[in-house]
């Protein structure tokens, strides 16, 4: 588990800009960094801070859980500088870049409705395929209840709206779990004309590739919600 103190590696950091500098999206540049990733270990709560433990930044390349892996690759996606990687990771992770627990965001569709209000993702869950959904968010007991309503790619449509993804398109599943809005998120590429998910799974020990059919067919959802990394990131 990452720790207080923690950097990331400068030599790594280093090598994945100066390969994909020449890659001219940012889906081809997410292409290369996951794959990179590819094999690390998996690790349970790797963020230091909750509502009676100070909030630490920190950050690693030793290993990931699945928003870890998803964070880490966007900030080194839009990284145009080693030292871009830290400071877009912060952003990325917290509310205005204020590293506080509070304004981390937890809630996955929080995480991307903030990001997509600020214009560094655009929202590719809409048209008829869509259904809306309205539920209470309360898992984490320490924020008050609310409801919330979004958009979501019913599960049997997956073979429909397929097509539309591109390389590096965000992936967020809907959770059937009380309270919670989604159990898991990864990042989507083609691959050999199969669409790929590209995560870090518990239940695979680590950072792993396997058909998104196969993802959703073996687990319970509703459905998943889809998002595109602009090209860019607008500065804080």
């Amino acid at each position: 588990m990452p720790r207080k103190g923690q950097t990331l590696d400068r030599k790594i950091t280093q090598q994945l800009l100066k390969e994909t500098k020449s890659l001219p999206t940012v889906g081809e540049r997410l292409k290369f960094i996951t794959a990179y990733f590819l094999g690390k270990p998996y690790i349970i709560n790797p963020l230091i801070g909750s509502d009676t433990e100070p909030e630490v930044f920190t950050a690693t390349y030793d290993g990931f859980d699945c928003v870890t892996y998803l964070e880490t690759a966007l900030a080194l996606a839009w990284a145009k500088t080693p030292n871009d990687v830290k400071e877009l990771l912060r952003e990325i992770r917290y509310r205005n870049g204020n590293i506080k627990w509070e304004e981390r965001l937890h809630y996955t569709t929080d995480w991307s409705k903030y990001h997509l209000k600020r214009g560094a993702l655009a929202d590719i869950t809409r048209g008829e395929d869509t259904l809306s959904r309205t539920k209470e968010i309360n898992f984490l007991k320490c924020f008050k209840p609310r409801a919330i309503t979004y958009r979501y790619f019913p599960k049997r449509k997956l073979n429909k709206v397929s097509k539309r993804f591109r390389d590096g398109d965000l992936i967020y599943f809907a959770s059937t779990r009380k309270g919670l809005d989604t159990f898991h998120v990864g990042l989507l590429f083609w691959v050999n004309d199969k669409l790929v998910l590209r995560h870090s799974a518990k239940s695979k020990g680590g950072v792993v590739e396997q058909e998104l059919a196969e993802f959703v067919k073996v687990n319970t959802m509703p459905g998943f919600i889809v998002a595109r990394p602009k090209e860019s990131v607008p500065k804080l």
